[in-house]
């Protein structure tokens, strides 16, 4: 079943989202009524103390898992409408991914791991793009090395070219630099921004760092499981 982004305002929006999740003690409230709109293209920066829900709201707007209650909607599409295979479906041809940790399979060179994601999309002309989008991230001359043969920005530059390289409609970032020295970090960080400009991408990026958090349109805030507060990055500096 293929599943069709529709044309909307709102690249994502969560409205009233719970998630709760067994524990040895108990039911373990992790959002707790979580309410959140992103337009198309925009930037958001999300902060919080670890175990706030962060992670997780970025979980279950990759639709890696489901909600409790509540409604989860990305490119005008309710998650709750799909099954696990639409919802599958729907994730490789609108959503990218990048984490801390880099989640290259080290068995594939580097034009490899980002063609995969394109050959499952059916792209008949997954290499050619994946090495033009390796280009893109500075790497043209890399693109026959296995991750073990890179650095660590390396392997984080190939990870945002195949988080792209489907040019999804909203690009979920955590703690992308997380791995990072600092003077990589800021590369890392640069290049993100240049591809979210480049491919209007809608960008929602987990941090713990407020600098980086202030290169948003806005920066929320959550605590507890609840956004605690939001607001324009620049007043946030």
């Amino acid at each position: 079943m293929q599943v069709n982004a529709t044309t909307t305002s709102a690249a994502m929006s969560l409205t009233d989202v719970h998630l709760t999740l067994a524990g040895p003690a108990g039911p373990v409230n992790i959002l707790r009524g979580v309410s959140l709109e992103v337009a198309q293209g925009a930037a958001i920066g999300v902060v919080g103390p670890s175990g706030s829900g962060k992670t997780t709201m970025i979980m279950l707007v990759a639709g890696l898992e489901r909600v409790s209650s509540g409604t989860i909607k990305v490119a005008g599409v309710d998650y709750g409408t799909l099954d696990e295979d639409g919802l599958a479906l729907f994730r490789r041809d609108n959503v990218g991914i990048v984490f801390q940790s880099f989640h290259l399979i080290p068995t594939m060179s580097a034009l490899e791991n980002v063609a995969v994601p394109l050959e499952f999309a059916g792209r008949t002309d997954a290499f050619d793009r994946a090495e033009a989008q390796l280009k893109r991230v500075g790497l043209g001359h890399r693109i026959d090395h296995y991750p073990g043969q890179l650095s660590g920005g390396e392997q984080q530059r190939v990870a945002l070219a195949r988080a792209f390289a489907v040019e999804p409609k909203i690009l979920l970032a955590d703690e992308p630099t997380g791995n990072l020295d600092g003077a990589t970090g800021q590369q890392i960080v640069d290049l993100l921004f240049d591809l979210h400009d480049h491919h209007n991408t809608t960008l929602v990026l987990i941090t713990h760092d407020h600098k980086l958090a202030s290169k948003c349109d806005r920066i929320v805030r959550i605590a507890d499981g609840l956004i605690a507060g939001e607001g324009l990055a620049k007043a946030a500096e």
